[in-house]
């Protein structure tokens, strides 16, 4: 009796442990696919190593966007796992919020493989597909079971009722067909967060992420509204200014009917985003077989699969809101004859040190391409020439050399009473000018030039290149150059004007340090030189004395 009890007793211990009660266990969370977007912002910002003159790069840009989504949830209660298809493939995963969820975020996830040749047959390793094969001398296909047996690095194998066969190395056409599309495989990059609902629902969300592989650029056209030639030295006249934005987007991924921003400036960046933007990969299928294949690169076997067909292209709108650019392999055209009426406007918003552009229409952004949105049009820009020269105190104004030609600047102020008041951000300009209506040749080119950003208020000074009318030499009058710095030492400043009408000469006399007496005109100071604007009547020379003396010492 007392060693059966004992016999009781250990039986009682040993089984205590196994009456213990285990925690919960794990269980895959429920996958729940977001709807597509309701609604999409893109803001684009500028590469900021591109130089204002650089070409736009469409094969590679280095710019970002902002993009963020707006898309409908419906969650269980519990633990869950949301997925977002069809975000960028450039997308930046670290930078990705998602807000409106009921629960927090427990855990982010870029897919890393898109739904390609290799990952269909890796995803169904063991399982079964069809495999079709065609007699090419009677045209008949047959068409039979078979099981994957391995993954696609080199060589597919498959168990058929034939035994174990390699694809592509039976001579005939062959073909393979997958019954379903194996989990977790997508035809566009997907982002997933793991999160948890304590009631379940449905929820507006918004996904908001950095993306790699855009850029954008602003192009400027002007043209003349009145031939300046008869006006006096000085005098203002029209400009027709029109600005348009080319946008490109390398990603995969179109963007349609979004809110566009454009942000203005250089954008100071810090993380090498090219690198956090590791874009997922569609592997190929490449199977080896001697001889129908090369021992050394193997065979191409993407006809193995078939892929679904490309949808059709969308309709032609035949009443657009906007001019859209076409782009070709070699050129872009412009469509849509409402062009006066179609320009938007742009407005804009201070972004820090930045400035951010509203395009009020929304935008398709589309994958792989680049598009023209037409955003200012200005109609009447009060305008100017100025010709500009330098001086130079240690030369000799009686040197025999040629004189130099004098710059031509195209001169306005960024406000409303010239017809602006709007920030411009850097780009392009070409500039036209009219000719004679009885010459029949139309507007002609006069000059390109580039634009900085531009804020509202500021004084615009675009530089047309050398002048052939135009000539100055302006040099100390002693031949042995300025005896002393400390004292008065006289210089003259010669121009001459070849054109039929007078003109405005900027004198740069002398940098910060320096004190200038200049008889009759005011001295101001003008990009950190000492400046004077005189007038030269038309085909005539004019000179002009004034002193400068070293003030530092």
């Amino acid at each position: 009796m007392r060693l059966s009890a004992y016999r009781m007793l250990g039986a009682a211990v040993i089984a205590a442990p196994l009456a213990v009660p285990l925690a919960s266990p794990v269980w895959a969370r429920e996958v729940v696919d977001a709807a597509p977007p309701s609604d999409l912002s893109v803001t684009i910002y500028r590469d900021p190593d591109r130089a204002v003159d650089e070409p736009l790069e469409r094969d590679y840009p280095r710019g970002l966007a902002m993009i963020s989504e707006t898309r409908r949830v419906t969650l269980p209660k519990g633990e869950s796992t949301i997925r977002f298809e069809g975000v960028a493939e450039g997308m930046i995963g670290v930078s990705a919020i998602v807000t409106g969820l009921p629960g927090g975020t427990i855990e982010k996830n870029r897919n890393a493989q898109l739904l390609s040749p290799a990952a269909l047959v890796d995803g169904t390793l063991g399982n079964r597909v069809t495999i079709t094969r065609t007699n090419p001398a009677t045209g008949e296909a047959k068409a039979e079971q078979a099981i994957v047996r391995t993954r696609a690095d080199g060589g597919l194998v498959l168990a058929t009722s034939q035994g174990f066969e390699a694809v592509r190395c039976s001579g005939l056409p062959e073909k393979l067909t997958f019954a379903r599309v194996p989990p977790g495989l997508s035809a566009s990059p997907v982002f997933s967060l793991d999160t948890s609902s304590p009631e379940g629902g449905a929820y507006d969300v918004t996904l908001t992420y950095l993306a790699w592989g855009f850029d954008w650029q602003a192009n400027y056209v002007g043209t003349l509204l009145d031939q300046p030639a008869g006006k006096s030295a000085g005098e203002e006249f029209p400009l027709h200014l029109l600005s348009w934005l080319t946008l490109v987007n390398d990603n995969g991924q179109s963007f349609d009917k979004a809110k566009l921003q454009i942000v203005a400036g250089k954008l100071n960046v810090e993380s090498d985003y090219q690198s956090l933007a590791d874009p997922p990969v569609a592997a190929p299928l490449r199977l080896e077989c001697y001889p129908l294949g090369s021992t050394a690169a193997g065979t191409d076997a993407e006809a193995l699969l078939v892929p679904p067909p490309m949808p059709p292209p969308p309709p032609i709108m035949m009443e657009m809101a906007m001019p859209v650019a076409v782009m070709s392999a070699d050129s872009i055209s412009v469509t849509g004859s409402r062009m006066k009426s179609a320009v938007m406007v742009a407005s804009e918003e201070n972004l820090g040190d930045l400035k951010l552009f509203r395009v009020p229409e929304r935008v398709d952004v589309s994958a792989k391409g680049m598009k023209q949105v037409a955003f200012l049009d200005k109609d009447a820009v009060k305008v100017r020439y100025l010709y500009e020269a330098a001086c130079d105190p240690y030369d000799w104004i009686g040197d025999e050399g040629e004189p130099n030609p004098a710059g031509l600047l195209l001169v306005t102020k960024n406000e409303t009473a010239k017809g602006l008041g709007i920030a411009l951000p850097q780009g392009q300009m070409t500039l036209y000018e009219p000719t004679p209506d009885s010459s029949g040749r139309g507007d002609q080119l006069a000059g390109k030039t580039t634009l900085r950003d531009y804020a509202s208020g500021q004084d615009m000074e675009l530089a047309l290149g050398a002048s052939r009318q135009v000539f100055a030499r302006c040099a100390t009058v002693s031949e042995n150059g300025i005896a002393d710095a400390r004292k008065w030492n006289a210089m003259r400043a010669t121009l001459t004007n070849a054109n039929p009408h007078a003109v405005t000469v900027r004198l740069q006399l002398a940098g910060p340090g320096v004190a200038v007496r200049f008889p009759g005109r005011k001295v101001v100071v003008k990009n950190g030189n000492q400046t004077v604007e005189v007038t030269v009547p038309a085909n005539q020379s004019r000179s002009f004395d004034w002193r400068l003396r070293d003030d530092q010492g």
